[in-house]
């Protein structure tokens, strides 16, 4: 079998640690099952100092060639002046990268990932894979660099010998495009849901960054009303971000200290342990692509409360694995009662997304990067 050399173009930040480069976890974890299957890596991304944090993980590869880009964004006048001064160095390593690899991989959407989809139109007849992390939907409002990505990856004219992996099933879409999915768990670890019922406690779970864009406070809002009507009810986040002291002051205001926890970052083993005690996982995000909290809450057999981006309907199955938002607390409240009412009906949609979700293993994931990947 030919030997692979694989560049890897990303704007997720690194840490150097000795011989050993880390990234957080989930990207990583997924990134390792590709590099199973090649002989070189060459990592073009942004090197921070600092140490690991706990949600970082290292690259399981014996032979990284990291090249170093600077982190940029066009979120300002400010910043948009300084990013054209770093564009020049960016385009460099990436064009040298690519010239130098035998498969190219993207991961979009992102500023490293838009310079690499302009990039790699200069290489036609290299085999390349793009993965295509956020919402994939035309008819949502996006920024307009994650639409330009998306315009160049699905144009087979300026995009060749490129599978782009998306979340979800999307009309009108070219032969560069392919349905795909994400993993955590393995086939080991599937168990039958056995969540016990809400004589004790009713338990709910958010699992994502502390941002506005993933919406924790409407998930706090709604277990509030359940408090309202002194029903035992508790909600536990894990995360961190930018919003954690808004909720920590909203939480003393309305004192609810009893009731809904922040628990800051976490391992994958807590809260792996977090989702098996929970009955319900809510995600009222305002995009997404594949959510991974969702999915892997469902694997566990919590119910999922999630917003309707992306994938999310077909995930739930438009309603009867799952409760989808309508991001009213009156009439979200009233959709959840419904389900906590009747037992049974909990049980069953528990069940319900457990059988789902536990389709989607690491093992079934990594047969597919495999086909990729392996000619």
């Amino acid at each position: 079998m030919k030997s692979i050399k694989f560049a890897i173009i990303t704007h997720v930040n690194h840490i150097q640690k000795e011989n050993e480069y880390f990234g957080y976890a989930p990207y990583v974890r997924e990134m390792n099952i590709w590099l199973k299957y090649v002989d070189e890596v060459i990592v073009v991304g942004p090197l921070l100092n600092g140490n690991p944090a706990v949600i970082d993980i290292a690259y399981s590869h014996n032979k990284i060639n990291f090249r170093k880009v600077p982190d940029f964004s066009f979120t300002s006048f400010k910043s948009n002046m300084v990013s054209f001064i770093k564009l020049p160095i960016i385009f460099w390593q990436i064009f040298w990268a690519m010239n130098d690899a035998d498969h190219i991989h993207l991961r979009c959407p992102g500023n490293v990932g838009l310079i690499g989809s302009l990039v790699q139109i200069l290489f036609p007849g290299k085999i390349k894979t793009a993965k295509y992390a956020g919402n994939w939907d035309s008819k949502s409002n996006q920024p307009w660099t994650y639409n330009l990505q998306k315009k160049i990856l699905n144009n087979s004219f300026l995009t060749r010998n490129m599978k782009v992996l998306v979340y979800g099933d999307w009309e009108h879409q070219s032969n560069n495009i392919k349905s795909f999915f994400t993993a955590t768990y393995s086939e080991s670890e599937k168990l039958l849901p056995n969540k016990t019922d809400f004589k004790y406690s009713i338990e709910f779970i958010f699992v994502g960054t502390l941002v506005s864009g993933k919406n924790p406070m409407y998930a706090i809002k709604l277990v509030e009303q359940f408090i309202k009507q002194n029903k035992n009810v508790i909600l536990n986040l894990y995360g961190e971000g930018n919003e954690r002291i808004a909720l920590e002051e909203y939480i003393k205001k309305n004192k609810l200290e009893n009731y809904i926890f922040l628990n800051g970052n976490q391992n994958q083993k807590t809260i792996k342990e977090a989702y098996q005690k929970s009955h319900f996982v809510i995600l009222p995000s305002k995009s997404e692509g594949w959510p991974k909290a969702i999915a892997e809450g469902m694997f566990w057999g919590c119910v999922p409360i999630a917003t309707k981006v992306s994938c999310v309907p077909f995930m739930l199955d438009y309603g009867n694995r799952g409760v989808l938002l309508e991001m009213d607390l009156e009439k979200d409240v009233f959709h959840i009662e419904n389900v906590i009412k009747g037992g049974d009906n909990f049980l069953s949609q528990s069940k319900l997304a457990a059988s789902w979700s536990q389709q989607y293993t690491t093992e079934v994931f990594e047969s597919e990067i495999k086909k990729l990947l392996v000619k």
